[in-house]
């Protein structure tokens, strides 16, 4: 099946207000639901006479201008998040009441170490970091998960808390569903317990290969990967990012992150200003990166 990605070329634009939005809505409301069933397309916004197209309207729209094909359901072009987009319509759809469409705002912790979880979420346009804790309370960033994954992978092993704290790296939308409820769908459900084994290993492999990545590369070939990989998972060329996060999961001193940073914004592939880096040259960042990258992007494709 084919799976298209968020792009960095504007597919995000109008997802603050488009959170903004849903925020007005009222929780377990027939609007919310509507929402999670994929019924509704945009949000009409009177005051400023703006139209705001959900992600899965806008998903709809370039796939009609490309043409559609008989190899992916109509259905599962309309659904952002590549775990969910795998599943048939009729398991997908049994999951639906389940689901609850959230806006997740920067910083936000999803999970916390070693407490038990209370949701799973499907990333549609955020990210959030797994980090875990090392000596001194600090912690460093282990993993990260977009529209390609779910956060609260602890459940699909059986565990009921969470080994890593999950914290909203790039704020945005998400589908939410109640922890007790994703267990007995998981057991339900062998489409779901398929992608969810598929996708535990991708992590897997990522994780060994940013290891090798890290004790392999330069520090600027490290930063442009990371950079295009949270970019590819948020679908947004402008992302937060302290230089505490990037240390810590960069395994490098802070002064050496600035000193990456500003020889890729020298060679004008990016541009950064109180803490929010802007791609500006995705090519160019690409062939900046170490291939790493491809190798971890491929994994998706599996």
């Amino acid at each position: 099946m084919l799976r298209e990605r968020p792009r960095a070329d504007g597919a995000g634009l109008g997802s603050a207000r488009l959170r903004s939005a849903l925020r007005l809505l009222p929780k377990g409301g027939v609007e919310r639901r509507a929402v999670a069933a994929g019924e509704i397309d945009a949000v009409v916004d009177y005051a400023n006479s703006n139209i705001i197209m959900f992600p899965l309207a806008q998903r709809a729209l370039r796939a009609a201008a490309k043409g559609a094909t008989n190899h992916e359901p109509a259905f599962q072009g309309l659904i952002a998040n590549s775990v969910l987009a795998a599943l048939p319509r009729t398991d997908y759809e049994q999951l639906l009441p389940g689901l609850e469409p959230v806006a997740l705002k920067l910083g936000e912790v999803l999970h916390e170490e070693g407490v038990p979880i209370r949701y799973v979420y499907f990333p549609v346009d955020c990210v959030a970091s797994l980090l875990t804790r090392t000596e001194g309370q600090r912690t460093a960033a282990t993993g990260m998960v977009g529209y390609d994954g779910m956060v609260g992978m602890s459940l699909v092993y059986g565990v009921d808390a969470s080994s890593v704290r999950a914290q909203v790296l790039a704020a945005g939308t998400a589908m939410r569903m109640p922890a007790e409820r994703f267990q007995d769908e998981f057991r339900r459900c062998l489409p779901l317990q398929r992608e969810l084994y598929r996708y535990a290993y991708v992590e897997l492999v990522q994780a060994r290969q940013a290891v090798a990545c890290i004790s392999s590369h330069h520090l600027e070939q490290l930063l442009a990967r990371m950079l295009l990989m949270i970019s590819d998972r948020s679908g947004s060329q402008d992302i937060f990012l302290t230089q505490e996060y990037l240390a810590g999961t960069l395994c490098a001193r802070r002064v050496s992150i600035t000193l990456a940073a500003a020889t890729l914004r020298s060679r004008k592939l990016i541009r950064y200003s109180r803490g929010t880096i802007s791609i500006v040259h995705r090519k160019g960042l690409e062939a900046a990166s170490c291939s790493c990258y491809k190798k971890i992007e491929t994994l998706h494709a599996v």
